[in-house]
């Protein structure tokens, strides 16, 4: 189990314990995408959905997730973030919105799962915003672009196609 940093050597589900390491800048970058009818496409795009500003309240709402994680994911420190960013691309030709979330801090350990938690609260945001108008919208392609700093260093994910 070397490779598991969450769990000790009888197997148990451990927070792992950063006491020693260096603070370091950190940053992560993630993404996915909602998408959605042609109908409530162009509905967000317009800004037509009855409950208001779907994309301004999914970015405040990302933004509150990214703060939140480690409320939300048992084993995660809980982290001072000093950037969270949230941006929208609205993708005309697939009727789907991609939201990227992009997460920094100076500490200890990185910020994977706030990038991630802050995509995915987004998504639902849109998701909670538009249900009225389609219920059957889709997230998917949820995933960690790239993220600095720490002991493993620079990550980026492979483009897909």
């Amino acid at each position: 189990m070397s490779e598991f940093t969450h769990f000790d050597q009888n197997g148990n589900a451990v927070m792992v314990d950063v006491t020693e390491k260096g603070e370091t800048i950190r940053e992560a970058l993630a993404c996915g995408r909602i998408t959605m009818s042609r109908a409530c496409y162009e509905k967000v795009a317009m800004g037509e959905i009855g409950k208001g500003d779907v994309l301004g309240v999914a970015r405040i709402a990302g933004i509150m997730g990214a703060k939140r994680t480690s409320e939300l994911i048992p084993l995660c420190h809980l982290l001072r973030l000093t950037k969270v960013e949230i941006d929208f691309e609205l993708l005309e030709a697939q009727a789907a919105v991609e939201a990227r979330c992009r997460v920094r801090t100076v500490g200890k350990t990185g910020v994977e799962m706030e990038a991630l938690t802050g995509v995915q609260i987004a998504l639902l945001t849109i998701y909670d915003m538009c249900k009225a108008v389609d219920k059957g919208m889709q997230m998917d392609g949820i995933r960690l672009l790239k993220k600095s700093g720490g002991k493993s260093g620079d990550w980026e994910a492979m483009k897909q196609a």
